[in-house]
This record gives structure tokens, sequence and C-alpha cells, in this order.
């Protein structure tokens, strides 16, 4: 979406750029979603990657450029076996059944998270999805897996605490620059929304670095139930808020009354 552009919401057009660049999600009450229906807590997580499925087709809709969605964290290891093997599963069957729409979509696809434990498949599929859309210049799909915030902070501690070992940095020029530089989302803008589905109000060792000035939405809605309209009503909401970064003037705004 270029700088002139107006997107259209519904009846409401939103004025130019005034889409979040990057959304990131945490898409949560799958389970919830499922307990409440007397359904398997496997069909919640089944249903809750056809609503991702459509919230990337809308985030494309809606012009974001960067689309960041909690897919499996570093704690869910610790869920029954089986919730774990489903989830698994669930995560091969969407990589391999909607590749191809990804690519026909021009959307790239980026996974951050630790890598090193995984088992060969998960490892060799994430790596694959990655590589054949490495070339693809529309939304880019960051898959956080086996992700943890905390984790992924002290990973760019130790790195930069070995070059600082190594003579090849003085511990002067750390700074956050070059903590961020060290982060598996290097290079990817901080994300300017940040929606966490169920009602629930946390981050849950998410992003913990890049949210540091991101707007927070928390709806009330189950994962499952989170669709076109809701992602439609988030970005509405966040075009009407004010974003200072620390400062006294919402960004943006000097702009348009000096023109």
């Amino acid at each position: 979406m270029g700088d002139g552009e107006v997107l259209e919401l519904g009846s409401a057009a939103l004025a130019p750029r005034s889409a979040p660049r990057h959304v990131a999600l945490i898409m949560d009450g799958n389970g919830r979603w499922a307990e409440a229906r007397g359904l398997p807590r496997f069909e919640g997580h089944r249903r809750g990657v056809e609503a991702l499925r459509k919230t990337v087709r809308a985030a494309i809709e809606f012009g974001v450029d960067y689309l960041t969605v909690y897919s499996f964290s570093v704690e869910n290891w610790s869920r029954p076996p089986e919730e774990v093997r489903s989830l698994l599963a669930l995560l091969h069957r969407f990589i391999r059944n909607d590749l191809a729409e990804l690519q026909a979509n021009n959307v790239r696809v980026k996974v951050i998270g630790a890598r090193a434990d995984l088992t060969t498949d998960i490892a060799a599929l994430l790596r694959e999805a990655e590589e054949i859309t490495a070339e693809n210049t529309g939304l880019t799909l960051v898959v956080a897996f086996n992700y943890g915030a905390r984790q992924e902070i002290a990973a760019a501690a130790r790195s930069l605490a070995e070059d600082v070992a190594a003579g090849l940095l003085r511990p002067s020029d750390i700074d956050p620059a070059a903590i961020a530089s060290r982060l598996d989302t290097a290079g990817i803008p901080d994300p300017d929304l940040i929606i966490r589905t169920s009602g629930e109000q946390r981050l849950s060792n998410f992003m913990l670095w890049q949210a540091a000035y991101a707007e927070f939405l928390f709806v009330p809605v189950n994962w499952p139930d989170f669709d076109r309209a809701a992602f439609e009503a988030a970005i509405a909401d966040y075009a009407h808020r004010d974003r200072r970064f620390g400062g006294l003037e919402a960004v943006g705004r000097k702009a348009k009354t000096a023109s």
C-alpha cells in the first residue's frame, strides 16, 4: 500500500498509512472455544488454523506488511503429549496445504524461535517454507514457533557477550540497536499493534523487547471466532489512536497540520 492510498474498511476510510505496518497476534482461546461447545481441544486448534488462514488473507487485503503469529511457545512443550502432537500435526498440515497459496499470493514466510532442539522433520518443514517463499515481496508472515521472548533476549545477550570476550566488541558498543540486531526479529520492524484474543490481558513471553511502543488490543472473542470483521475493527481502533513514542505530539499529526 503506497503512502498516498486510502484503505477502505467497511463504511469507513482510514487515512493514508493509518493501517499498522506490523500486526502481531497472540492466538489464544482455542481450548476454551472447544470446551464451551463440548468438543475436544484438538477441534479448537483445528478451527484456529482456519481462523489463521482467513486472517492472513485479510492482512493482505488490508495492506499489512508484516503479520506475526504466536503459533507455539517454548512453554507449550509442557502441555499433554497428545495435545503437543496435535499442534505439531496442524503446523505440518498448514504448511503443506497452504504453502502453495502463500506462494501464489506473494507471501514471504519467516520463522522466529529456537530451532536447535527441534526434530529433523519439523526443522526441515520450517526451512522449506522459508526457502520456497524467500523471494516474495508481499506480506511477510512471521511464524513464532518454539519461541520465547526471554530466551530470545538471553540468546542475544550471550551472543554479544561472546563477541566482547573475543575482542570483537567493546562493552560501550552495546546499545539498543546492537541488542535488536541479535534478536530473531533482526531486520523486521517492531509491531505497531499487538492483538490478543480470548480476553486475557498479558503478553505471555511474546515479543517483550519489540513491544516497547506497540499498541495493545485485547479482544474478548476466542481465536477460532476471530474473523475478518474482528480484524477490520482492530485496525479501525488502531487508526484512531495517538502514537507519541514518548513525545508530546502524536506521530504524523505535525505533518498533517503543517500541510
